[in-house]
């Protein structure tokens, strides 16, 4: 058979048999990750069969990854992200004709030529063209999971669309009948009528468990006639993205609420012009408040959740009689407060000039602490800068919060991208700790340690700029139930590798001999190929060849620091030892060190996996995510290591050389553990009695400094 290629305009490599000029393949029906104009996405409802994106491995790496793009629900088709193919990561919402209504960014998207079409009865399919013939496109599914579309005009690069996954962004991250609101804090929160599932886990900013109802429907009861029950109404929760798993009904808008109230496992719907009635009676998931676009919601309830709200409602207009007095008294207070507010402002005007003169103050221990240093090579960024490349702080752009404060992104004049880790004025860090990051960072330099771009010194502020890492920091993932899934055992280990390299780089190999003392997940940052770069110097400290330092200033995160300076203030490289430890049982089982819990016995992580250990029963501590990896025996070897790492006396601990090593099978018979360091946890009876005589229990992550929340 003869054939011939043909590549179109738009770049579809075409194969034609010869004799009958039928296609025999072509390569927009086997796409990758990127798409070009008229490309198509589909799926055919009758036989399942898609045609769908997948990501590369990384950015270096064209190897098939692990994220894939289809078109799904098909009686209101949405576009899904998924991890290996099994679990959904992110969702367009339905599309309603001109936009996916939960896709905000994508409102403009529609002028670009987005479209969903039909082949026939049984083919859905999406794709996307410019009316400008001058215009290109490339629409883009990351190695991180994320769409972009850069459009090319006159051969010029714009960025046209960016589908950056936020927090809320990521399916299902409240969980059923959760909603998630990025301006709120925290992000998640239980529908109006709804409470957590697990209080506990909620605690800990865990959601994913879910609401549950706190007053039954009367429907059901209704309709047996049981009872005399009123019957149940619907509450407007205005501009969201609408639930998963929707149904259609085919009815005027009038009648979309009537139909879903005769219908007792309707648990809400919506109406959309361009999609029709929708309605649900599975779990409400994956459910976000936009502060534009979406559309309205309407959740069933029971009819007495609305007599609290009515009770309200009269209570407020019994206060509305007594409003001319408030309005009186409140005229009189203004007078009062013009008054104090001109004294105020006469003192502020002396006061100034003696806060000038404590500026001037604080600006010369700045630069006698850069002088001392020979800082004189590293950037100082004007405040404006930063302000600007962070869009003034906004919470938009925050990246994270500690106990040091907020770290945002932001975007220099020249397109690089930063991170801005800005200092709390409440962290108690003064100019001098502060400057300690700065030197401590500068002089140092190696591929598994974060990249120190300069910092800004003005007035109270105090801030460093770092370089961006994309993938933020490597808790995101391993504690997270859906993420974890993208950290496979062989890019678990390169992430357990490059920590131990960094630790060898800062206790053997750099110019200043370097401790870190605040060794932990989230000080893990992963860039865009997921390869670990160890952040926050804050704490760290210079050693001068001693086998062990004392210190009467703790500092540090209860669950990572080693015994004898948790209780002795003693800490040397083996401290970073000891974290290191803990970290490597964290990566291998995807349970956090300071907030496991063990039904059986009061014990921390090391606790329980040291009993599994001894029980000969420690393949129950493996994340199921990586236990049928094939790797077993080496992620077995790996938790002994682990153990020697997190002995209980300082000096049977191994160094991080000696760890690199062990690691890389270097050394091929390890010494049997001892007894490992861990903390007997409180039962739940304990607790509870010590909860009534101290209410300042805490369990967060922050780090200690003075035994202090800094």
């Amino acid at each position: 058979m003869n054939s011939t290629a043909q590549i179109s305009h738009y770049g579809n490599l075409v194969l034609k048999d010869d004799s009958t000029g039928q296609t025999i393949w072509e390569s927009f029906e086997h796409p990758c990750d990127a798409a070009v104009p008229t490309m198509k996405i589909s799926a055919n409802k009758i036989t399942g069969q898609k045609i769908q994106f997948v990501s590369r491995k990384s950015a270096s790496d064209p190897s098939t990854g692990y994220f894939s793009a289809s078109l799904e629900r098909l009686h209101a088709p949405e576009v899904f992200i998924w991890i290996n193919g099994t679990r959904p990561y992110w969702r367009t919402g339905p599309w309603n004709g001109r936009i996916f209504i939960g896709t905000p960014l994508m409102s403009t998207g529609y002028l670009y030529g987005w479209s969903v079409g039909y082949e026939g009865n049984d083919i859905v399919y999406l794709t996307y063209s410019f009316a400008d013939p001058s215009s290109f496109g490339i629409l883009t599914l990351s190695p991180e999971g994320k769409l972009k579309l850069v459009r090319y005009y006159n051969k010029k690069q714009g960025l046209t669309l960016d589908l950056g996954l936020s927090d809320c962004d990521v399916y299902g991250t409240c969980g059923a009948f959760g909603s998630c609101n990025g301006q709120s804090s925290p992000i998640c929160s239980c529908l109006s009528g709804y409470q957590p599932r697990n209080q506990e886990e909620w605690r800990m900013k865990n959601w994913t468990s879910g609401c549950v109802r706190k007053v039954p429907l009367n429907c059901e009861r209704l309709d047996n006639g049981s009872e005399a029950v009123q019957e149940d109404r619907f509450l407007k929760l205005e501009t969201m993205k609408v639930p998963d798993f929707a149904e259609r009904l085919d009815v005027e808008e009038g009648q979309c609420g009537t139909q879903c109230l005769k219908n007792c496992s309707c648990l809400a719907y919506a109406y959309d012009a361009g999609i029709g009635c929708l309605y649900w009676t599975r779990d409400l998931i994956d459910l976000q408040k936009f502060q534009t676009a979406g559309i309205d919601l309407y959740i069933r309830l029971a009819h007495s959740e609305f007599q609290s709200s009515n009770a309200q409602e009269h209570t407020n207009k019994r206060r509305g009689k007594g409003l001319i007095i408030e309005i009186t008294l409140a005229t009189a207070a203004a007078i009062i407060i013009l008054a104090i507010c001109a004294f105020l402002a006469i003192r502020r005007f002396h006061s100034s000039k003696r806060t000038a003169k404590n500026s001037g103050s604080q600006n010369q221990r700045v630069t006698a602490v850069q002088k001392s240093a020979k800082l004189d090579e590293l950037p100082l960024f004007d405040f404006e800068v930063v302000a600007n490349a962070t869009n003034s702080f906004h919470l938009a752009n925050t990246l994270g919060k500690g106990g040091f404060g907020p770290v945002y992104k932001g975007l220099l004049s020249d397109g690089q991208e930063i991170a801005v880790k800005r200092l709390s004025r409440a962290s108690g860090q003064g100019v001098e700790e502060f400057m300690n990051e700065v030197v401590v960072i500068s002089k140092l330099q190696h591929r598994n340690l974060v990249k120190l771009l300069g910092c800004c010194i003005e007035g109270d502020e105090k801030m460093l700029i770092y370089e961006f890492m994309p993938n933020k920091s490597l808790d995101a993932f391993i504690f997270d139930p859906l993420r974890r899934k993208v950290l496979d055992w062989t890019k678990r280990f390169t992430v357990v590798e490059g920590v131990a390299r960094g630790l060898i780089y800062l206790h053997r190999d750099s110019r200043l001999k370097i401790i870190h003392r605040d060794l932990k997940a989230s000080n893990i940052l992963l860039d865009a190929d997921m390869n670990p770069k160890i952040s926050d110097f804050g704490l760290a400290r210079i050693h001068k060849g001693e086998d062990e330092v004392n210190t009467k200033r703790v500092v540090g995160t209860y669950g990572y620091m080693s015994p004898e300076y948790a209780m002795e203030g003693l800490f040397s490289e083996k401290s970073d030892v000891y974290s290191f430890g803990v970290l490597l049982l964290e990566i291998i089982s995807g349970k956090r060190n300071t907030s496991f819990r063990n039904d059986d016995q009061s014990l921390s992580l090391i606790g329980y996996a040291w009993n599994l250990w001894n029980e000969d029963n420690i393949s129950f501590l493996v994340d199921p995510e990586i236990s049928a990896s094939g790797s077993e025996n080496h992620i077995l070897r790996c938790i002994h290591i682990a153990f020697l790492c997190v002995q209980e006396v300082a000096k049977t601990r191994p160094t991080m050389t000696t760890v690199l090593s062990m690691l890389n099978s270097e050394i091929s018979h390890l010494p049997p553990p001892r007894q490992v360091a861990f903390v007997q946890k409180q039962s739940s009876s304990s607790l509870e009695s010590s909860s009534r005589e101290n209410h300042c229990n805490s369990n967060n992550h922050v780090t200690l400094t003075d035994i202090q929340g800094r």
